[in-house]
């Protein structure tokens, strides 16, 4: 792969060396992180939830569209980038700008309490957050140096986790409050929404702070002409065909665990509180023990071997959580996922750096993105219509994982490949 002089953003912030510039973005992630926090639970629990609960009789059809809604921006990710090259704005100002539509959304489903709208409203907000994430993948890979790169990274993340984990609880004890005071379901999750809400403007506070400038691209073309870049690079190829099947195994079954714990066809019925320490809480707090770990890792280890070991955690996860049938099972089923979470963290946000030329990591990062897009978006309706079909949900748990485990052996040639000296630029 040929290798180009790493870009410059000195000419967007003058007088800014990369200590400095790592510094102030390291600051601000922080704060951000806080933010992320809270809105991550939104797009993993609390938006299913609410169809599930708040809304009543919502139908499988709203469960899987919402259940995709962070997907449906990662799938545009390849336009937002071309849009934003077009345009020429910093990145981080692009995805500031998407912050605060995020933030008007969310006021307007709670004010709004209609499910068409709460459903459509669920999809574009939820873009707005993970439609940026090619844009911040350029930012770090400028902001941050070559050595220290998931060491920043996952120190940010655990203020994340942090946060989804105090917030995650404190939002299951007072659903099942009120819940149990009989009050009206709805009612609660509407002032949810006013919190992510709010949580997307400290995110655009902090974006429109961050040292960047704009994207270096080609001008006109294709809107997803970065998708060209699967095809003509053979390592990156093969590494999106592995996340593929890796995804898919697992995100057929992460909307799946609320609706088995909620879900009264399932037996389980269990509150608002125990979904929330089960699906968040738990592996929040490993995620939280394991980041700096699995940072440290990232900035040692070949990338490709790392993702081997971490899909084999999650593998793990899914078979006991659906498998065992108790209460500890599902604990030690969700310790595993976070565990895998906490490193996934980390692999799925910085791969690219290691494979990408320095001006083209937002391109690579938004068709890994625009992939992780589709199998979002097709991975829980599949789930969800499978078991509407009749299969067991052990059964289905036991298929995920087969393609999760099959994903890390497919990885073993390109661990091989990268390891061999004459490639090891490539990583």
């Amino acid at each position: 792969m040929n290798r180009q002089p790493a870009r410059s953003v000195n000419n967007a912030h003058p007088g800014m060396n990369l200590a400095e510039r790592t510094q102030v973005t390291f600051q601000l992630e922080q704060r951000r992180a806080i933010n992320n926090g809270i809105l991550e639970t939104a797009g993993t629990t609390f938006l299913v939830l609410t169809v599930v609960k708040g809304f009543g009789e919502s139908g499988p059809v709203a469960k899987a569209l919402v259940a995709t809604a962070a997907s449906v921006g990662l799938l545009l990710t390849p336009v937002i980038v071309t849009g934003v090259q077009s345009l020429r704005l910093p990145a981080a100002t692009a995805a500031a700008r998407m912050a605060l539509c995020g933030a008007a959304l969310f006021f307007l489903m709670a004010a709004v309490p209609w499910l068409p709208l709460f459903t459509v409203g669920s999809i574009v907000a939820m873009s707005c957050s993970t439609g940026s994430i090619p844009l911040l993948t350029q930012v770090f890979r400028d902001n941050y140096p070559d050595a220290k790169r998931g060491h920043y990274f996952a120190r940010s993340v655990s203020f994340r986790v942090l946060a989804a984990g105090v917030f995650s609880f404190l939002a299951g004890w007072m659903l099942t409050q009120t819940s149990a005071a009989g009050l009206p379901g709805l009612g609660s999750y509407r002032g949810l929404l006013v919190i992510f809400g709010l949580a997307f403007l400290g995110s655009w506070h902090c974006l429109r702070r961050l040292p960047s400038c704009p994207l270096e691209g080609d001008a006109g073309g294709h809107p997803f002409r970065a998708l060209r870049y699967a095809r003509s690079d053979r390592l990156f190829r093969h590494a999106l065909i592995c996340w593929m099947m890796m995804g898919f195994g697992n995100l057929m079954m992460i909307p799946i665990r609320v609706d088995y714990l909620a879900n009264p066809v399932y037996g389980l019925e269990k509150s608002e509180f125990v979904i929330a320490m089960l699906t968040l809480v738990i592996p929040n707090i490993f995620r939280l023990l394991l980041n700096p770990f699995w940072g440290w890792m990232f900035d040692r280890i070949n990338i490709f071997l790392l993702r081997a070991v971490l899909n084999l955690f999650f593998a793990a996860g899914i078979l006991v959580f659906f498998n065992s049938g108790t209460i500890a099972g599902m604990v030690a089923g969700q310790i595993c996922f976070g565990i895998a979470h906490a490193g996934g963290d980390i692999a799925w946000g910085l791969w690219v750096t290691k494979l990408a030329p320095p001006n083209r990591v937002a391109d690579y990062m938004s068709v890994h993105t625009f992939f992780t897009g589709v199998r979002g978006v097709l991975a829980p309706v599949i789930g969800f219509s499978v078991l509407a079909s009749g299969l067991a949900i052990g059964s289905l748990s036991q298929m995920s994982a087969g393609l999760i485990v099959l994903s890390a052996i497919l990885l073993i040639p390109a661990i091989r490949h990268t390891r061999k000296p004459s490639t090891k630029n490539d990583i």
